[in-house]
């Protein structure tokens, strides 16, 4: 075989190989009369080379360009920057692991490849034999086969330790292990913890193992199992809670208690897969668009929370947004964009750190997204001004209640019905000092089933009266906000339209038991109270309600508040509960309405609109909670809305994708 070697760096010509013997016992004696150019250069040329016609920022080891001819087989390019660094990591001379990249590039011209498993299999057979004829041993036994972005070549300047690690890696129990651990500990990142540093820590490492060091070519299934282990352990850790309800009364305990593990293992699995998605599809359509892929992770993620809203019944439960709620300014901005635009920044900025660790040149991502942040901060503090700006002296007073019995307390017979409106009447009455304009009770306090327009419970306070219960008409049963004036009539039924799937509706039929079948009523709308202080109006939620964007207030309606009425008895003093506030945060900053929670079992509590909470009562505290409201505005976010900031989210995303592909090809 003729071969050409052409010593572009002349440091090569220190080392003796055999180029040409190498190269023809390589193609064997099929090609015996045909020629092959082996060009020798450095990581700088063989970057530019790799960049230029491969797409793929950084040097290798070894390229091959086929011609495919039989005579004139192509060319090959073997940079000695990487062949000494790899050679140096795994004990070996500069000669063998040479003479393994000339059989390697050779075999490409050939016609060999590795794209698939099957192809690699066979074509690293064919290195080994070989190798093996040349004097070598097994370059894929001894070899470090990393390269921190597809764990087939190294090229990286990484110390031998990091490689040790990386080696760990390709194990997938090991792998696994770790991305379950991270996924548990992201969970952290939210109430009542707070640890947003983890959470930013522990989804960035994920983010590396999941994408930059996954293997390239896999099928999307392979690419979306890879990132359940984290996925999984991520969404049983942030949504076990939900299970807790199961035992909170005997009856239903012994009822349900042996749904627990397939509840368990249905969250995981669904959950998991949900967000495992965005891993899966940058993974599998844009791994090698590095440049590009921050961009469209952080893209994907925001229309994973969009779609929680829509799929099945909707569970839009803890943003990543939702880790900044106790940085006003930041928090804030989703008065701008809401929980879609500010997690879609957050997320964008972490795993742009990331892509930076991997990569100094993946810079353009990260300031982009770091400059979306301080543009979110600006509406942020312009937010927070107009709320303070919006304060006056005039208000209704309003007292919320809050039992604290427990589930079992509701629904135990022993305990009288005329107990019950006792102990509701000498709450809302323990301060005799101060008459207030309303009284809130929470979600299904009122014991009796409401069929006609009478409600002595507000006769009996003289005031008006908002509270909990179950109204009944026409054959249907709801969960229901009563809205009685001061002499016990009652002047609006509100009944909840979003109800809880297995809770209060059967969303499989019979094929799981669920405790009620209650019906849903038809949606926002707004009611209006006459108080000494003039009107006050209010857009009414019933429990997790007020979780939904878009969900409560009518198009081109300012209420003074929302009056969200809630139990989370069932939840006692888990995470879910205190998220459950987070989430009640978060909708008073979208929607730029102050909201009046009152919650059955705690935390009741009055919250500005700018997501502050003035005054609270604690979990399993009883009592009542006297304050105000103030600072109702219309947001940005409300006015464009939900549906069109996903389409703004996208398009942004696009343009500025195909923006920095055209930048980085002209550089």
């Amino acid at each position: 075989m003729n071969v050409c070697v052409n010593y572009e760096n002349k440091k090569w010509k220190k080392y003796k190989i055999d180029f040409t013997s190498i190269a023809t016992l390589a193609a064997g004696s099929k090609y015996k009369n045909s020629e092959v150019s082996i060009t020798l250069i450095n990581d700088k040329k063989i970057h530019k080379l790799n960049k230029q016609y491969r797409n793929i920022d950084r040097p290798t080891n070894v390229l091959s360009f086929e011609l495919g001819d039989d005579v004139l087989l192509g060319d090959i390019f073997i940079s000695l920057d990487t062949v000494k660094r790899e050679a140096k990591e795994v004990g070996i001379s500069v000669e063998e692991h040479t003479a393994h990249m000339v059989v390697h590039g050779v075999l490409h011209l050939l016609g060999f490849d590795h794209l698939t498993d099957a192809q690699a299999k066979i074509m690293e057979s064919k290195e080994i034999k070989i190798m093996k004829l040349l004097g070598y041993k097994n370059p894929y036994k001894e070899e470090i086969k990393t390269n921190r972005c597809t764990l087939k070549e190294c090229s990286c300047k990484c110390p031998v330790f990091i490689n040790k690690i990386i080696n760990l890696l390709n194990k997938p129990m090991f792998r696994n292990i770790i991305l379950v651990v991270l996924g548990m500990l992201c969970s952290l990142g939210f109430a009542p913890f707070y640890l947003w540093w983890l959470f930013a820590v522990c989804f960035g490492l994920a983010y590396y193992l999941i994408i930059i060091l996954s293997k390239p070519n896999k099928s999307f299934i392979k690419y979306l199992l890879q990132a359940l282990p984290f996925t999984s352990a991520y969404s049983i850790s942030m949504f076990w809670w939900v299970l807790h309800s199961i035992y909170v009364v005997p009856e239903l305990t012994a009822q349900f208690a042996v749904w627990t593990i397939p509840g368990i293992l249905g969250i995981g699995v669904v959950c998991g897969v949900f967000f495992a998605v965005p891993f899966a599809v940058t993974n599998y359509f844009f791994r090698e668009h590095r440049y590009q892929r921050t961009m469209i992770f952080s893209c994907l993620c925001s229309i994973g929370l969009w779609l929680r809203e829509w799929f099945c019944t909707g569970f839009p439960w803890n943003p990543v947004s939702n880790i900044t709620i106790n940085f006003p300014v930041i928090a804030n901005s989703m008065s701008f964009w809401g929980s879609l635009g500010l997690s879609f920044v957050v997320v964008g900025c972490i795993v742009g750190c990331v892509e930076i660790f991997y990569k100094k040149t993946n810079v353009v991502n990260f300031i982009l997204f770091v400059c979306l942040l301080v543009m979110g901060c600006v509406f942020g503090e312009h937010n927070i001004r107009k709320t303070e700006n919006l304060f006056h002296d005039d208000f209704p007073i309003i007292r919320i209640v809050q039992p604290a019995k427990s589930a079992v307390y509701k629904l135990d017979d022993v305990n009288s019905i005329n107990n019950k409106i006792k102990t509701l009447l000498d709450l809302a009455t323990k301060d005799s000092s101060l008459k207030p304009d309303i009284i809130v009770y929470p979600e299904t306090t009122y014991p009796y089933v409401v069929t006609q327009d009478n409600f002595p419970l507000a006769r009996v306070l003289n005031t008006n009266v908002i509270s909990g219960g179950n109204y009944y008409s026409d054959g249907r049963l709801y969960n229901t906000m009563i809205v009685a004036d001061k002499f016990g009539k009652i002047d609006n039924i509100y009944n909840k339209s979003h109800l809880v799937p297995f809770g209060e509706y059967r969303p499989l039929g019979n094929l799981i038991p669920t405790p009620g079948q209650l019906s849903a009523g038809n949606g926002p709308e707004t009611i209006h109270l006459k108080t000494n202080h003039g009107d006050f109006s209010f857009a009414p939620a019933i429990c997790y309600e007020i979780i939904f964007s878009d969900s409560l207030v009518p198009n081109n309606v300012t209420p003074n508040a929302i009056i969200n009425i809630t139990n989370d008895t069932w939840f006692g003093t888990t995470p879910g509960t205190f998220q459950h506030l987070d989430m009640v945060r978060r909708y008073a900053i979208e929607s730029g309405l102050p909201i009046v929670r009152a919650n059955y079992s705690g935390i009741s509590a009055f919250i500005t609109p700018d997501g502050r909470i003035t005054s609270l009562l604690p979990i399993g505290q009883a009592g009542s909670l006297d304050g105000f409201v103030y600072g109702a505005h219309d947001t940005i976010y409300r006015r464009i809305g939900r549906d069109m900031w996903m389409i703004i989210i996208l398009m942004f995303s696009i343009i500025a994708s195909i923006s920095i592909y055209v930048f980085q090809k002209k550089d």
